[in-house]
């Protein structure tokens, strides 16, 4: 079974406060994801979102210079709650304001990738994970936060099954 973390970049003033809408609006974004990939406004995660997180979280452990914290970028933002008459199946989402995909964009830009490896490698290791298919998950990261961040945006997260 996929399940994916799905990232969209848009306008702060475009959102709209409403599950409804929010719903409507992250389906009909994950229906066109190529187009919306291609464009640098889309990404998503396939199951492993936690691990990316984790390697971020390894920041803590090198005691790094880096300003922003490295929690945002996978887990950053407010939940945006379901309305009471909400399908149950809508999938659980986060809106991450302008300033925090800022913050997020400067965290992925100044963290050294290779250090934050080096202290989760053994565990991932062990898991028969690799690190290019995270350093792909950092650099793709990297990119659409900094286009994001760059555009302004607020980033709506959502969880598909």
């Amino acid at each position: 079974m996929s399940i994916y973390l799905h990232f969209r970049a848009v306008a702060e003033s475009e959102i709209r406060d409403d599950h409804t809408w929010l719903v409507a609006f992250m389906s009909e974004a994950w229906e066109n994801a190529d187009a919306e990939y291609a464009a640098g406004i889309a990404h998503s995660i396939n199951k492993d979102w936690a691990a990316v997180n984790d390697i971020y979280a390894a920041a803590d452990a090198l005691g790094t210079d880096v300003d922003e914290p490295w929690n945002v970028p996978i887990y950053g933002g407010r939940p945006l709650s379901h309305s009471a008459d909400a399908d149950p199946s809508d999938p659980p989402m986060m809106l991450l304001e302008p300033l925090g995909v800022s913050q997020a964009a400067r965290f992925l830009t100044t963290v050294n990738f290779d250090e934050l490896w080096n202290v989760v490698d053994a565990r991932f290791s062990a898991l028969g994970r690799t690190k290019q298919e995270y350093l792909e998950h950092h650099r793709d990261l990297k990119e659409f936060y900094g286009q994001a961040a760059s555009a302004g945006h607020a980033v709506v997260k959502a969880i598909w099954a």
